[in-house]
């Protein structure tokens, strides 16, 4: 059997940015499990049936890779797509504006087959049918400018106005896609102040 893979190492520019300054990066064609929806995260049900399916789907996937592929692989982290009609709404943190897509990176060679199986196992295993927008996608970014961000969620406001407000005009870039985050640390277990989250914008030349 392959050794087991982890994707934070394998492809690191890409799980890693500097405290506080913007680094580039060209995103490659990658592939996602995804859930749509909208809403708070905090009181949205709708975000806490993504989460619920998201991880057994993952995990499931793993599981039949390495049974029968004989390729393992350490799941990789939880990622978040967020907008809002009005960009500013993100900004001020009104969360009852926004809309997401919710998502786990799964490598190239874990075939749809494998998904559908998963989704199979997690359908018996929770009793409910599946979000309807869930499903395997490839998306590929491209140029974006990322940052780690430490802290609390509600903090990531005055980093992103300065992206917005000042770095993104200063090079002459505007927005080629929503906010993006990537989270490196688990709520559940770290306090609001040391967690870690990866916060990166697809950018284009204006």
């Amino acid at each position: 059997m392959a050794p087991k893979v982890d994707f934070k190492r394998e492809m690191k520019p890409f799980f890693h940015a500097p405290v506080g300054q913007f680094v580039e990066v060209d995103l490659p064609c990658m592939r996602f499990v995804m859930v749509d929806g909208a809403g708070d995260p905090n009181t949205a049900e709708a975000y806490q049936v993504a989460l619920h399916w998201l991880y057994p789907i993952s995990f499931g996937m793993k599981f039949l890779s390495k049974v029968e592929a004989g390729r393992d692989y350490v799941v990789p982290p939880l990622e978040g797509l967020w907008w809002a009609e009005d960009p500013q709404d993100f900004v001020r943190r009104n969360k009852a504006a926004w809309h997401w897509t919710m998502m786990i990176m799964v490598p190239e060679f874990v075939s749809a087959q494998m998904f559908d199986q998963a989704r199979e196992k997690a359908a018996d295993k929770l009793g409910l049918p599946p979000p309807p927008t869930l499903r395997l996608e490839e998306m590929r970014e491209g140029r974006c400018l990322q940052t780690l961000h430490i802290g609390s969620y509600d903090a990531e406001g005055p980093t992103l106005a300065r992206l917005h407000d000042e770095i993104m005009p200063e090079l002459g870039l505007t927005f080629n896609g929503p906010h993006h985050e990537i989270y490196l640390g688990d709520p559940r277990r770290v306090a609001p102040e040391r967690l870690k989250t990866l916060l990166r914008q697809p950018v284009r030349p204006l």
